[in-house]
């Protein structure tokens, strides 16, 4: 009989990520479990400690069980720990401890690292991935020492941890907040909707962390000199600005009208801020117009940026689809902006990208609605926080049946996943070799060119 021959099978860059944050969020759940993470020394049922895990490690926010008034410091720390991996990445992270080893990284490890944070090439990725963290402490120090005196004032010693914690929480774009008690649970910012320094520092640590780690190198490289960024730079930027300042202008024209005029600005620019995939809130979001909420969703499910701590189908993706339609409706062959072309595997990309987030957020809330028998605009409000990684709620979370839970895990880890990088996790590994598929780079052609 011919000898057969044994190929060993590799697993794709794309399988490792998915497998990766798979496997960081059961060892967060078996360790939210245990009797020592809750205050009240009991066991954690596993779909609540897996609901939170998953929220934690996919930096979205949804929680079943309040953070500050249920778990234990080490429950919280757990948290944290799960939020700074699920924000820098598990690949990343992975990375790091090779690196601080002293270990070689591998041109497979490399290739892995590119698309985990989007890179647009595998050179110089070992640099990019030590400016990643380098920054990442950098910035969340500066974070916690900036909230420093109100957590201090506020709380004494305790204060520091809260400082701490919030800090990552924001950069990290996570949402997760330990100021909740026994009598007021799942507070949030609110009680700090007038604190100028919280409101802040809370804002510029979220689009810090939101815009992406590969715009801040180019800023970094760069300096001021806008027109030597690269093209996603640039768009990331641009499209950055103008969801924060429209969707703020709207918010305060439209709604918030109980407030002072410095805190109703306060509170608008910050409910801009925040809905995209941060989570924190300094109002009671229920209490909002419907057409305010309705914005929200919108804003939830763009996100943040490419290679960002953020989640969403990102900033690149609804720009790319509107400089198609502008292009559309001028006539135009090719879509394009500062000059270049952009190449039609992104445009494709990104039409394919917003379908699966789109199918994504209102198949799961009509199956959350027709299941609870709630207000379908609320379960479609939930289930855009928990695919755009947000983490606002409208507090119809914690009051969900496990069906439900389950419905809004699923979402939570396939919007931080990425929906693409899944569905070619399963296929790629039909093909030879570790096949590249473009899932939020933007490549662009010059202008004129077919």
């Amino acid at each position: 009989m011919p000898e057969k021959m044994c190929k060993k099978k590799h697993l794709t860059s794309f399988q490792l990520i998915i497998l990766g944050f798979a496997g960081v969020i059961l060892l967060g759940s078996i360790l939210l479990m245990l009797p020592v993470s809750s205050l009240d020394k009991v066991p954690t049922p596993f779909h609540e400690a897996l609901f939170t895990a998953t929220s934690a490690v996919c930096v979205t926010g949804l929680v079943v069980k309040d953070s500050g008034s249920y778990w234990s410091v080490f429950g919280q720390t757990v948290i944290l720990a799960l939020i700074q991996i699920g924000g820098l990445g598990v690949v990343t992270v992975a990375a790091a401890v090779s690196l601080l080893s002293g270990k070689k990284i591998s041109l497979m490890q490399r290739s892995t690292m590119q698309d985990a944070i989007s890179a647009p090439k595998v050179g110089g990725i070992v640099r990019l991935t030590r400016f990643i963290l380098k920054g990442t402490l950098l910035i969340e120090a500066a974070g916690a020492m900036l909230l420093l005196p109100v957590f201090v004032s506020d709380y004494g010693l305790k204060g520091i941890w809260m400082a701490a914690f919030h800090s990552v929480s924001a950069f990290c774009n996570a949402g997760f907040d330990i100021l909740g008690t026994a009598d007021n649970a799942f507070p949030s910012l609110t009680g700090y909707s007038g604190n100028i320094l919280i409101n802040v520092v809370i804002m510029l640590l979220i689009i810090t962390g939101g815009i992406g780690f590969l715009t801040w190198d180019d800023i970094y490289r760069n300096k001021m000199n806008f027109k030597r960024y690269r093209m996603q730079s640039k768009i990331i930027l641009m499209t950055t600005v103008c969801l924060i300042v429209f969707p703020a202008f709207f918010f305060f024209a439209c709604d918030l009208k109980n407030l002072p005029a410095g805190e109703r600005l306060l509170a608008a620019m910050f409910q801009s801020v925040t809905t995209r995939t941060a989570g924190f809130n300094t109002i009671d979001i229920s209490e909002m117009s419907e057409a305010s909420k309705a914005v929200m969703i919108l804003l939830m499910l763009i996100g943040g940026s490419p290679g960002s701590t953020a989640g969403g189908m990102k900033t690149t993706t609804f720009t790319v689809l509107i400089l198609n339609a502008i292009a559309t409706f001028r006539s135009q062959e090719n879509a394009g902006a500062f000059g270049r072309r952009l190449e039609y595997h992104v445009i494709k990309n990104a039409a394919t990208i917003a379908m699966l987030y789109f199918t994504l957020f209102f198949c799961g809330g009509v199956a959350i609605s027709v299941y609870e028998g709630l207000p379908l605009l609320d379960c479609l409000y939930e289930a855009a926080s928990a695919v755009g990684t947000v983490g606002l709620t409208l507090g119809v979370t914690p009051g969900l049946h496990v069906f439900s839970q389950v419905v809004l895990i699923i979402l939570m880890y396939l919007g931080r996943v990425g929906g693409l990088t899944l569905i070619y996790a399963v296929f790629s590994g039909r093909n030879k070799g570790n096949a590249k598929l473009p899932l939020e780079k933007i490549t662009v052609g010059r202008e004129g060119e077919k």
